[in-house]
């Protein structure tokens, strides 16, 4: 009998397939097809539309360089907001900083529900007092909130189905309304070398918006090619400016991990000068 087997495809001839033990869940939810496996190696793997979000084995790698570049370099990181992030590893890692307040918005409510089932850290993020979680989508409540925040991460899946709008300029327009003078906002970028159109795009978009820009990468080893892009912003704060140290137990992150990640490759330079 044949092993089942999940694939990504990460282009038209090229992708990467996922040995599946036994399927855990799967559900067409009113934004997107939601599926849970569990593979040999990386444990139980959380898919939307067909796309690897997170799994239990690798989920620090992103969750970790998406949080703590911006929270080790704010001077006094109090109120949070992440838009999107419904699998709960960014709030598992804001909460890790002595904040006052998280928000958390995530546009479906079954990604949640699925969570907080198949992958615990959430259901332990969600009992934080700090933590509030709304289920709206994120550019509409950035339209109809006036409060403004710390830092703002922007965790969203590829620029397809429900994410499309948090990708687009407009989008972060209004984050950068929503910031505090002294604010940071991260966002995921994509792969640099699958999408690098994307990220031209995204620099031509941002640099009218932001003062600073810097995209910076980490491997993520169930993400297309391995490697993985964000972009650290802000009008005042400086990602080299580093305020404190980083949370005890970290398994990627560290202050010399932290430097290094912003040093880019050429093709990525020439791409985003």
């Amino acid at each position: 009998m044949s092993k089942q087997e999940k694939r990504e495809f990460h282009s038209r001839s090229s992708g990467v397939f996922f040995e599946i033990k036994r399927t855990l869940f799967k559900k067409k939810s009113r934004y997107q097809e939601i599926e849970v496996f569990d593979n040999p190696y990386f444990g139980r793997m959380l898919f939307l539309d067909g796309l690897v979000q997170t799994t239990e084995k690798d989920e620090f790698f992103y969750h970790e360089m998406l949080i703590h570049p911006a929270m080790v370099t704010h001077p006094d990181p109090k109120q949070i907001l992440i838009i999107g992030g419904g699998d709960g590893g960014a709030l598992k890692e804001t909460l890790r900083y002595p904040i006052e307040r998280v928000k958390m918005v995530e546009i479906d409510p079954d990604v949640i529900a699925v969570a907080k089932k198949y992958f615990p850290w959430l259901l332990h993020s969600l009992e934080d007092e700090r933590a509030d979680i709304l289920i709206a989508d994120g550019k509409e409540f950035l339209e109809d909130s006036q409060d403004k925040y710390d830092v703002v991460f922007i965790d969203s899946s590829e620029p397809v189905g429900p994410s499309v709008t948090l990708h687009e300029r407009s989008f972060f327009e209004l984050v950068k309304d929503r910031l505090n003078p002294s604010g940071i906002a991260c966002a995921q970028m994509g792969a640099p070398f699958f999408q690098m159109e994307s990220l031209k795009r995204a620099k031509d978009d941002l640099k009218d918006v932001f003062e600073i820009i810097r995209f910076f990468l980490a491997p993520v080893p169930t993400y297309p090619g391995g490697n993985w892009c964000f972009v650290y912003l802000s009008d005042q704060v400086d990602p080299f400016a580093i305020k404190r140290e980083p949370p005890p137990d970290l398994q990627y992150f560290n202050l010399e991990i932290h430097k290094a990640a912003f040093a880019l490759p050429n093709y990525l330079l020439e791409i985003l000068k």
